[in-house]
């Protein structure tokens, strides 16, 4: 099963690889990088190209996991060695190698996006319940203090407390192996969304974080 895992991790890596903000940026002749913060996720290209170009990335990104999971499933549901949990774990590193390759990505010096939209497929895919209480502090935050950024880290810092809860409450269903790699794996996850977010925490710790708004920045 390493081998299956090995391969379910880079079938998520290349999905991951399609950074949609960058490529959309591109087909108007804009290299996101270079504008707002330089950053290829959702937020950026929300803030630098609007709305539907900002909910487009937001979808595309989050489905890179999904997508990444369901072709594990397809791939690994036909060998009769991959039954019940084993393929849970599958879909997890399938979803988890998503997030990495969003994140850091090869063609780009392993500079990428901060992985919250890639996260939110990861979510659907590894524990959608635990989504809710993600999704719950991220909207909250936002609505209350109108920083994206602050809302993501929360929501980030969410997935390994959540996860710690799930393991001791035996609510991880990967079988008993398979429920630490699920803890460490998720846990991996929030805590790499945290550190993608270390230059917001300082803009906000000095109190000059942008603040969310609907409407594109248009230049002097």
């Amino acid at each position: 099963m390493i081998g299956a895992r090995l391969i379910s991790l880079l079938i998520g890596y290349g999905c991951g690889l399609i950074l949609w903000g960058y490529l959309t940026g591109r087909l108007h002749h804009i290299d996101i990088r270079t504008k707002g913060s330089g950053n290829v996720g959702t937020t950026n290209t929300l803030r630098v190209m609007g709305l539907r170009a900002g909910i487009l990335t937001l979808i595309i990104d989050c489905m890179k996991a999904v997508l990444a999971a369901l072709v594990v499933t397809l791939i690994f549901s036909h060998y009769s060695w991959v039954v019940g949990p084993d393929l849970k774990i599958l879909r997890l590193y399938a979803a988890f190698g998503a997030v990495l390759g969003h994140m850091y990505p090869c063609y780009f010096r392993f500079k990428g996006g901060k992985g919250i939209a890639t996260g939110l497929g990861f979510l659907i895919v590894v524990e959608p319940s635990m989504l809710i209480v993600a999704a719950a502090v991220f909207v909250i935050l936002v609505a209350w203090k109108r920083y994206i950024s602050l809302g993501s880290i929360f929501a980030a810092l969410s997935l390994p407390v959540q996860a710690w809860i799930y393991f001791f409450c035996g609510w991880f269903h990967y079988g008993k192996t398979g429920n630490i790699e699920a803890l460490i794996l998720i846990s991996i996850v929030g805590i790499m969304a945290m550190i993608k977010h270390r230059s917001n925490i300082g803009r906000l710790l000095k109190g000059n974080e942008n603040k969310f708004t609907f409407h594109p920045k248009t230049s002097a």
